[in-house]
């Protein structure tokens, strides 16, 4: 029996490309009146508090938030959502402390890993770089299958289709005009993001006025409220270090940090985005909650979609696709752009090629094959979900030594590097199996019976607060 969708093939297909090339055409127009490295890489350093707003926004906002905190929501409960929109936007808050240091210590700089650079040696400079990349790469990776999977669901569209045209339109114009392209791009997909999201709320709330409430999930499903709820505590502890750590990684942050034409306009875009993304993410989550208060049969992460879809209306149909397109793209030129000015500016002291070597050239070939590769992880519908929570685990391990070192000149790369490693090696012990039963440490090395109940229910937390936290050890024995 062949599946009922809710718009057929053809109009999904046209929607794609129209929306797709429309940015594209958009971007490289734009593009052309702003050539040359400082606009590919830092955007001339010249943008303003609209701009920076609306792009630091969309670029942290892509297809994951209509998956992921719906998700997180129907075990997690309220804890989880609290925890993942304070990550998203936490730094946000960070980058202002962090900004102002970097933009007045290395005001020609571009990039957190050239900061790094000149602090350590090439060692960990270069493990530093591989693991931003490593994260990046999984998070295009996410994106292209997250909306090739929603349009799949919403048409029947095949997913290779939708990864090719993503990647191709988004490609033509970030590779051509680079930051300046992406930032003008994410404004008009920022704008209609935030009318999609408007509608979506609206409609909702139109149909499920009673049922859309805190008061009803407590009838419900209390326990997604309840204050002795212990998931709540650890999954909403565990998503704010998870994607607060990650995002302070992001390349894509840190050029638009450069990228202010002042730090007040940076200060002033950092702040009103952080408190335009907290209810964005939480509102996301929320329809989680709902949806499986509703119906708790449906998949977790198509929680918005069964409140939005219910009546299966076509032209709300098309609404979630343009709102999934517009969220995609933003992100992935973004990212595309993010890794590519890595390699720029990174890539001589990385790979010491001959001096003739342009490495703005070079870039766009590896942005190219890793795109290949996210293509077809998305054309397969793989399961990035572990690989996602790996780059976490890099990033948690990473991140108190990488920002500890911004304020304390005493910090060697020997210090650093073995801090960095036993936060990796305790992570390690304690990440959880890909079907979550054991680790290394819990059921492997030791019985798993040998631990409390807590301990092997809450691997992927303790995972995460052991690799970003026992790093302080190294620091304090090095004192000593």
């Amino acid at each position: 029996m062949d599946k009922t969708y809710f718009i057929n093939q053809s109009t999904s297909l046209t929607l794609i490309i129209v929306i797709s090339f429309i940015f594209a055409i958009l971007g490289l127009y734009h593009s052309k009146k702003y050539k040359g490295l400082n606009n590919y890489l830092t955007a001339n350093r010249n943008i303003g508090l609209f701009s920076l707003t609306t792009s630091l926004t969309a670029s942290a906002l892509g297809a994951w938030i209509l998956f992921g905190p719906a998700s997180a929501a129907t075990w997690g409960g309220v804890g989880s959502i609290i925890g993942y929109s304070l990550g998203t936007a936490f730094p946000m808050f960070f980058l202002i402390f962090l900004g102002k240091k970097i933009r007045k210590e290395f005001p020609k700089g571009s990039s957190l890993v050239e900061f790094m650079r000149k602090k350590f040696g090439k060692s960990l400079f270069k493990l530093i770089l591989l693991m931003t990349i490593f994260y990046m790469f999984i998070f295009l990776c996410a994106e292209v299958t997250a909306v090739a999977v929603l349009i799949n669901y919403i048409s029947g569209t095949e997913l290779w289709i939708t990864a090719l045209i993503v990647l191709i339109s988004t490609l033509a114009y970030t590779l051509y005009g680079g930051l300046k392209a992406s930032i003008f791009t994410d404004n008009i997909q920022m704008i209609v993001i935030g009318i999609l999201l408007l509608i979506s709320i609206i409609y909702i709330n139109s149909f499920t006025s009673s049922q859309f409430s805190f008061d009803f999930i407590k009838e419900k499903n209390p326990h997604l409220l309840s204050s002795s709820y212990l998931p709540s505590y650890t999954a909403g502890l565990t998503f704010f270090i998870a994607v607060a750590a990650t995002n302070l990684f992001h390349q894509g942050n840190w050029q638009r940090v450069y990228a202010a034409k002042n730090f007040e306009t940076l200060k002033k875009s950092l702040i009103i985005s952080f408190f335009i993304i907290i209810p964005i993410v939480f509102y996301m989550g929320f329809t989680g909650m709902v949806a499986f208060s509703i119906d708790s049969t449906i998949r977790p992460d198509l929680g918005f979609f069964s409140l939005l879809l219910k009546e299966q209306t076509s032209l709300l149909a098309l609404v979630v696709i343009i709102l999934g397109l517009a969220l995609t793209i933003s992100t992935v030129d973004t990212l595309i752009n993010a890794i590519s000015s890595l390699i720029v500016v990174d890539g001589k002291a990385t790979f010491n090629f001959n001096n003739k070597t342009d490495y703005l050239k070079f870039s766009k070939y590896v942005i190219i094959f890793l795109s290949l590769i996210a293509f077809i992880v998305a054309s397969k519908g793989f399961d990035i979900l572990y690989l996602f929570l790996l780059a976490d685990l890099f990033c948690c391990a990473f991140v108190l030594t990488v920002f500890y070192s911004f304020y304390n000149k005493n910090l060697n790369e020997k210090t650093a590097y073995a801090s960095i490693i036993v936060g990796l090696i305790g992570g390690f012990l304690m990440f959880p199996s890909p079907d979550f039963s054991k680790s290394l440490l819990v059921g492997v090395l030791i019985p798993k019976e040998l631990f409390g109940a807590f301990v092997s229910q809450s691997l992927l937390f303790l995972s995460f607060v052991i690799a970003t936290f026992l790093p302080l050890l190294v620091f304090k024995a090095k004192k000593f």
